[in-house]
């Protein structure tokens, strides 16, 4: 896994992104994704996005108005130039370890309507008899299909809080000593995290959707089953070695329309 093509940044820049991200529990890639791409991704959203409402949106299990929804992977999602970008993998190897999984291919969007979420983790802690944090095991890397603006309902984290204890981390934040920030983002600017950084979704509060795409990378011996990737078998076929690889304790299926019909991933606040 180590192996990886050229991306735009130097050793050194990696290394710094990833101190940012052991420091703060994130990092920002400017404007890293193609617009275009994203632009493309967006379009393919809207009716994934209106037939899930309509299936399952009386389950509300993100908040009000606010919607989890795993993408197909397939055309145009299953885009190695996103998901096996140099940059963002030399990244993850860097936090994660070699030999790390992907495990999740998915999106968050608020609607007009939705609310603040509690402040929230997207994991529990390993070994929570300890009262310790423990280095990175499982990382988000976020990247909107639209422009995010703090009117569009912006993601909010706190720095630091990844390797507090969770009842710690909160103290400061009801205190003050740690601010939630809202994080506004460009088309193309990736966010790579924590997924143990203290954080909330905030409303929407305009009449357009504000996706929000999630591939979720793990240590290698890291298995979370309430998040798959269904591959089906014609884009399994086409996969690099290293996708392959990567992608290796997912399910290989013949058709993406025999899967279960409502979401698995269901419990995700910790």
């Amino acid at each position: 896994m180590s192996q990886m093509s050229k991306g735009r940044y130097s050793g050194a820049e990696i290394d710094s992104f990833a101190g940012d991200v052991l420091r703060d529990g994130f990092c920002v890639l400017p404007e890293h994704f193609p617009a275009e791409t994203l632009r493309a991704w967006g379009a393919a959203f809207a009716p994934l996005l209106a037939a899930h409402v309509a299936r399952e949106g009386h389950l509300q299990n993100r908040g009000s108005a606010r919607y989890y929804v795993t993408l197909p992977f397939d055309a145009p999602f299953a885009d190695p130039s996103i998901y096996e970008d140099p940059d963002v993998l030399a990244l993850v190897e860097r936090l994660a370890g070699e030999d790390f999984t992907m495990v999740q291919l998915a999106t968050d969007t608020p609607l007009l309507g939705s609310a603040y979420q509690d402040v929230h983790r997207d994991t529990p802690p390993l070994f929570p008899e300890t009262g310790r944090e423990t280095p990175p095991y499982q990382l988000a890397v976020n990247f909107p299909l639209v422009e995010v603006t703090r009117e569009n309902g912006p993601f909010e984290v706190a720095r630091g809080t990844h390797m507090l204890p969770r009842d710690e981390a909160l103290h400061l934040i009801e205190t003050g000593e740690r601010k939630l920030e809202a994080l506004t983002m460009r088309l193309g600017d990736v966010i790579v995290r924590d997924v143990r950084a203290l954080h909330r979704g905030t409303p929407n509060l305009t009449p357009e959707p504000r996706p929000m795409v999630v591939i979720g990378y793990s240590r290698r011996w890291l298995l979370r089953p309430e998040v798959t990737i269904h591959i089906p078998r014609h884009v399994h076929e086409t996969l690099s070695e290293r996708a392959r690889r990567m992608l290796r304790f997912n399910p290989v299926v013949e058709s993406l329309d025999d899967l279960p019909a409502t979401e698995i991933y269901q419990a995700f606040a910790y």
